[in-house]
């Protein structure tokens, strides 16, 4: 080291003298000093820059190192990167200083910057410096080197380097984990889709080159690249195997993928899955994918066919086995046809949604006290509230098949008239959404009766076409045909708009061309109410297909003068560039510079569902200018909530973004700030949203106070009050606003919606927007978007529904049977239970019912009444009590037996864990908590804290105990037994002005 000065004007002479030598002494020594003397060194940069620049001299590098420097501390870092770049290998990229990091930073970003510009105009990365590129590659290096994987795949990603990303992958200690987290950085920081494509192909190349590829991760990324073929190949190749597990991993397979929601996928890989190689020709039309017997349709679609087509493979056996290898090579494919049948059935949706319906209704805990509540205080004349009554009837018990508040209140319901009435029969469509096997026969009673004249109200028919697509919504495969005859046969707009709607839920994203032209002809017949539903149905028809059809679409918004039209064709056109990102560019830039308001209201649709999930900031900066700029107040207010899909991914970040609209002056912003917080933190119980949505929820402007109050409970949903005490006091506040006679009607429309939406599914669903493999769930996206225009027009509240996801862990074992077995939960119990039931309000004051629930007197009565209920029906489970109680005119005996058990649990100190049984409620803040038993007999095949999990038995030889069995039967009598207390519902909901038709509802399907 040499020794220190007190100036460097000496050495800088030396840089004048002529030898070499000293001027090489110079340099090294004020290189040393430069952190110091960089002031006085700043003075001479000229002379230092004209050795650089000095072919002859033969210590350039280290001149441009020392300039580097200077130009650094002098805060010009471009021309201290360029001069870094001159001195070659002398720019140490190991040394840990400040001066290197920064300039590293800014290698990396000026590279990666060149790069997705070369890319993005699609010209060769000639441009890019060699000089640049060799301290990058130095950089990239130097990371796989010391080990540092994770970091090096970040820079590869940004700087678009696929070499260096499968080199760090590849030597990194865990091939596994580096590959799952790439998998999170490219669905994270990945700003342009194509190149996210070229980063999960590399991924999935280098998944299927290991000793045992991880066939999960493979599938979900083909499923991302849209490549169906590649998945059927690995399920096959998993279901012909001899192994057990392999087939159990299959099916955990298909089971994730249908998560993502992605039906036109999934029917496609269904459909490439071959047939068993014995079966005739006759058992290959059989099983093939049971579109025949979709036509005349029977909800069954997969299943029925499959197993017969498995009975034709067991003929063959014994037909075609003339020596015992033959019978050897046909009982594997017995194997493989019974796994077929079953796959088909997953990959169909067909499983997971039996087995949903069936734990929403055994596990039903909904409280029709509240509902009865709100009944009670809701007047008459409001016909407002009285279809927010209905409708939150529908979100409280959305696919538990639970009735009961309809069939108790018919002469109530029967006041409903016209839209109200299409909204009432509508409801029962989310009542008992995916009750695929009897959707038909649960509507025949409000359906269109085939020609016969004045069957019923067209409204309560149209209400039941818009309900058969909400039970079928994503899985319409056995209603579909059902619902274009009904369309082509009537001209009664009310019915083709129920129809239309139902149409596109159904087929919803199949972008199938013959229902297209169906829908467009109702269009073009220019009528306002058919033509609103047929542009929400043809967008939702061709959800994320882009196809050239949205610019036919907009031709026509730009042809008709019916707004509704417009605003249906501007919704729709948004559908369709649904999750496209950059490719939508050019349309959404058509749309936000039309001269049409409600064309730019599309578009910011288009924006929203375009971008949905990326947190893209172009995306969000456009959004921001025109919440800010745009002189339409609409435009401006759907801006804001817009913002909510983008950033639904990274809800965090949400209500820092909004928090300053959230103040505006402007009512519409504020609205959209309020569900724009719901949307993106939909679910989540975010303490930062909770807090930007309290003040508006008492804002001075009564539809900002209902936005506000419906996003509260979007993300309160399955929160308790024990993890946060602000759920309590919000339902206390839901209940005042209710039952205060002076309050708007806005404010209690949001009140009640809000109370429906808090309490949704029977307490048994959250609200999701992202599968547990953070992709986006394609049916709770485009949901929440046509719900949040319920602004226009209240029916869309229904499309809430599609975002519903069961809060379960449901284990499957090799059956898809749900055998019971035991799971920890490693938290208290108060944290995650059930809502406390209600009880009965006193006359004075409503805010103060909870304190009312544990009074002694209370307990008495309620012990009397539990032991003449437990003697009246011996319940077998829980779940089962709380349908009984629903059936029973007052539920409060079950409701108090809960109070009883809480309170006797205060006495003691409350354990820190519980046992849960599968299968059972997990709600998404618990999932962390969750742990499975060491000694336990099921083993899951993929840890995973909720959804369907596939379970390895590991004693496979003991007789199993299953859960879940006696529902489907159970299940049959409120939905059986309640057609004829429908045909009571519909009759006297098609109470208009008309008399009653004789004999309405002989007509059998």
């Amino acid at each position: 080291m040499p020794t220190m000065v007190s100036s460097a004007s000496g050495l800088l002479a030396m840089l004048n003298e002529q030898h070499p030598l000293l001027k090489l002494h110079a340099l090294s020594n004020l290189n040393a000093f430069v952190d110091y003397f960089w002031p006085e060194i700043s003075t001479s940069v000229p002379i230092i820059e004209s050795l650089y620049e000095d072919e002859e001299f033969d210590q350039r590098q280290l001149a441009a190192l020392l300039v580097s420097k200077v130009f650094y501390y002098l805060g010009e870092l471009n021309d201290s990167l360029s001069y870094a770049l001159g001195a070659g290998p002398l720019f140490d990229v190991s040394e840990d200083s400040d001066y290197v990091h920064t300039l590293l930073a800014k290698a990396i970003d000026e590279y990666a910057s060149l790069k997705s510009k070369a890319a993005e105009s699609n010209e060769e990365a000639a441009k890019v410096d060699p000089r640049l590129e060799a301290i990058v590659e130095r950089m990239l290096d130097k990371c796989i080197l010391d080990g540092k994987y994770q970091q090096a795949m970040g820079i590869a990603v940004e700087c678009r380097r696929l070499d260096k990303l499968e080199e760090a992958i590849t030597k990194s200690d865990s091939v596994q984990g580096t590959l799952s987290y790439c998998i999170n950085i490219s669905h994270s920081f990945i700003n342009r889709r194509e190149y996210r494509h070229e980063v999960l192909r590399l991924l999935v190349e280098i998944y299927q080159k290991l000793p045992s590829p991880d066939y999960l991760s493979i599938c979900q990324c083909l499923m991302f690249l849209d490549e169906p073929e590649g998945v059927a190949s690995i399920l096959e190749k998993l279901l012909r195997s001899a192994n057990k597990d392999e087939a159990l991993l299959a099916f955990q397979i298909a089971f994730d993928l249908v998560e993502n929601e992605h039906q036109a996928f999934l029917l496609n890989v269904r459909d490439r899955l071959s047939l068993p190689k014995s079966q005739p020709s006759d058992a290959v039309q059989h099983g093939s994918s049971g579109t025949d017997s979709a036509q005349n349709g029977s909800a069954v679609v997969g299943n029925e066919n499959l197993t017969t087509a498995s009975e034709d493979v067991n003929m063959t056996d014994e037909t075609h086995a003339p020596n015992g290898n033959a019978r050897e090579i046909d009982s594997t494919e017995v194997t493989y046809a019974e796994r077929l049948a079953k796959i088909k059935g997953i990959l169909s949706g067909e499983t997971s949604i039996q087995l949903t319906l069936q734990f929403l209704y055994s596990h039903n805990k909904s409280d029709l006290l509240i509902l009865k509540t709100i009944k009670q205080s809701v007047e008459m004349r409001n016909s407002v509230c009285h279809s927010a009554t209905i409708y939150a009837n529908a979100i409280m018990h959305a696919g538990t098949t639970v009735d009961t508040f309809l069939r108790e209140n018919l002469d109530w319901l029967s006041r409903a008239t016209n839209w109200a009435k299409f909204s009432a029969t509508a409801g029962l469509g989310v009542i008992h959404r995916g009750h695929l096997q009897q959707g038909r026969s649960l509507m025949a009673p409000y359906l269109p009766q085939g020609g016969a004249a004045g069957g019923g109200s067209p409204y309560s028919e149209g209400g039941a076409l818009y309900a058969l697509g909400l039970i079928h919504a994503n899985h319409g495969e056995g209603i579909k045909q059902f619902l274009r005859d009904s369309l082509r046969s009537t001209n009664v707009e009310v019915i083709q708009h129920g129809a239309c709607l139902g149409l596109g839920l159904a087929a919803l994203g199949t972008a199938d061309e013959e229902i297209y032209d169906d829908v467009k002809n109702f269009l073009y017949t220019d009528s306002a109410v058919a033509g609103e539903a047929a542009g929400i149905g043809m967008g939702l028809l061709m959800v994320g297909t882009a196809s050239e059809k949205a610019s036919e679409m907009l031709t026509y918004a730009h042809e008709t003068q019916h707004e509704k039209i417009i605003r249906g064709l501007a919704l729709g056109i948004a559908l369709t560039v649904y999750g496209r990102e950059e490719e939508a560019d050019t349309l959404i830039e058509q749309m936000t510079r039309d001269q049409d308001p409600i064309l730019r209201y599309g578009g910011m649709y288009a924006l929203a569902l375009a971008y949905g999930g990326t947190a893209n900031n172009k995306a969000i900066r456009q959004l921001l200018h025109f919440a800010v700029s745009d002189v339409s107040d609409d435009v401006r207010r759907t801006a804001v909530l817009a913002l909510g899909f983008v950033l639904y991914s990274e809800p965090e970040q949400t209500p820092r973004i909004v928090s300053l609209l959230s103040e505006s002056y402007n009512p519409h912003v504020r609205y959209g700030a309020a569900l724009a917080v719901g949307i993106s933190c939909a679910g989540t119980g975010l303490s930062e949203a909770i807090s930007l949505l309290e003040p508006l929820t008492s804002d001075v402007v009564d539809f900002v106070r209902q936005g506000a109050l419906i996003a509260m409970a979007m993300v309160m949903v399955q929160s308790s009050e024990a993890s946060d005490s602000r759920v309590g006091t919000f339902r206390r506040q839901l209940e005042k606003i209710i039952l205060d006679k002076h309050e708007d009607t806005m404010s209690k429309m949001g009140a009640i919606l809000a109370s429906g939406i808090l309490d949704a599914g029977g307490r048994n669903v959250t609200i999701r927007l992202l599968s547990k493999t953070k992709h986006d769930k394609v049916t709770a996206v485009v949901g929440l978007a046509v719900f949040s225009q319920f602004w226009y027009w209240y029916p869309l509240i229904y499309f809430i529904s599609l975002s519903f996801s069961p809060t379960a862990l449901i284990g499957l074992n090799s059956d898809l049977k749900v055998p019971r077995f035991e799971f920890l939960s490693h938290a208290k119990p108060s944290l995650f239970e059930y809502p406390r039931p209600t009880t009965v309000p006193t006359t004075t004051s409503a805010v103060k019912l909870p304190t009312a629930v544990l009074s002694t007197s209370a307990k008495a009565k309620a012990r009397a009444k539990k032991e003449a209920d437990q003697k009246a029906n011996a319940e077998k489970s829980s779940g089962e009590e709380s349908s009984s109680k629903g059936k029973s005119s007052s539920e409060k005996d079950g409701d108090s037996m809960q109070v009883d058990s809480t309170s006797e649990k205060k006495a003691e100190p409350e354990p820190s864990f519980e046992i849960l049984t599968n299968p059972a409620r997990v709600v998404p803040a618990q999932e962390k908590f969750i742990r499975f038993l060491e000694e336990s007999r099921y083993v899951p095949v993929k840890l995973a804290p909720s959804g369907f999990v596939l379970l390895r038995d590991l004693r496979p030889t003991e007789p199993e105990i299953l859960s879940l069995t006696d529902t489907p039967s159970s299940m049959a009598s409120p939905a059986g037994g309640s057609t004829t207390a429908q045909q009571g519902s519909a009759s006297a909901m098609s109470v208009d002005d008309e008399p009653q038709p004789p004999q309405p509802f002989e007509y059998t399907a």
